[in-house]
């Protein structure tokens, strides 16, 4: 094939169009609005595990700007501002190695649901996997009793040496750490992840407190403190990642600084936390649940492809 072909087969996006005309109905029949905002930002996520690709400033200017790993602080802006429910299709950027499943530059559908907690939304992916898939209803099946079932041990309770003693038991590692989300990050990664979502989408829900992120935290049936969060999966792929969204302002500040700390043991140039965005929870977010969804991925799987650069037109390395 000559070097200027498209990554993707013409037909394929032709299906991927169809999908994405069939997206924007969904949310058009729900009174969803869709939106956009900048792709180039004056603040990143200050998350240190996410490659984040950094740009010029377009106003020349000195500060550097960042390409959007997410649209997610812009959306909780305008959620603020009143725009009700909205969703959008957009690309992200994150960096890193280009591979089956990555690609730096992809596309994202995130969208935002006031009034909804983070049940309420995984019954809406399910219905827009059905409408786009024709796929089951997905399940659910908390963190805990995913961990129970797979590996017969309780995520929230063990120790990192039990947790270092499974995984070395599981997979042949050379990797050393006394934090526990290290090992419950591995273990789901390399030994669950790859079983889940076969029969049906399967979405998991309740993560521990220690991986929040931007979600709200709770108190489980068992006393166990979990974040009010959601992963799904579909055929061994994670598709989707949602939050019954933190509005908390003070909370949002501390965890911010709680990855610069991070960070900086990591030996990470320090990255200005969003004081747009902290600036609107502090105005007021709306009671709301949220998820972004890879779509490049979820593309894939309605075409049955095995690579994500079956369902691109140009992959980096082409464009």
């Amino acid at each position: 094939m000559s070097v200027w072909q498209p990554s993707a087969a013409i037909s394929r996006l032709q299906h991927r169009a169809q999908l994405l005309a069939q997206t924007r109905q969904f949310f058009a029949e729900r009174g969803v609005l869709e939106v956009e905002t900048p792709l180039l930002c004056q603040h990143a996520v200050t998350d240190p595990h996410m490659p984040i690709l950094a740009a010029d400033n377009p106003l020349l200017g000195e500060q550097p700007y960042y390409l959007q790993s997410s649209p997610e602080y812009a959306m909780k802006r305008l959620l603020a501002a009143g725009s009700g429910p909205i969703y959008q299709l957009c690309k992200a950027f994150r960096g890193g190695e280009q591979s089956r499943r990555h690609n730096p530059e992809f596309s994202m559908l995130e969208w935002y649901r006031p009034g909804f907690d983070h049940f309420q939304l995984m019954d809406e992916i399910s219905d827009l996997l059905i409408a786009l898939m024709a796929v089951p209803a997905a399940q659910q099946i908390s963190y805990g009793e995913l961990f129970e079932q797979h590996l017969g041990i309780n995520p929230h309770t063990a120790t990192a040496t039990q947790l270092e003693q499974l995984a070395r038991q599981q997979l042949d590692i050379q990797m050393h750490s006394d934090q526990r989300d290290d090992w419950l990050n591995l273990l789901i990664a390399e030994v669950i992840e790859p079983k889940l979502g076969f029969d049906t989408p399967l979405f998991i829900y309740d993560y521990p407190a220690s991986q929040a992120a931007l979600a709200r935290l709770a108190t489980d049936a068992n006393g166990h403190a979990v974040a009010q969060r959601f992963e799904l999966y579909v055929q061994g792929i994670e598709l989707a990642n949602g939050y019954f969204e933190l509005t908390d302002s003070a909370e949002q500040a501390r965890r911010f600084q709680q990855e610069q700390q991070q960070r900086q043991q990591l030996n990470q140039p320090a990255m200005a936390s969003d004081a747009y965005l902290l600036a609107a929870l502090e105005s007021g977010l709306p009671e709301c649940a949220g998820v972004a969804l890879g779509f490049d991925r979820l593309v894939m799987l309605a075409l049955q492809c095995e690579r994500i650069d079956e369902v691109l037109s140009f992959t980096s390395d082409k464009a």
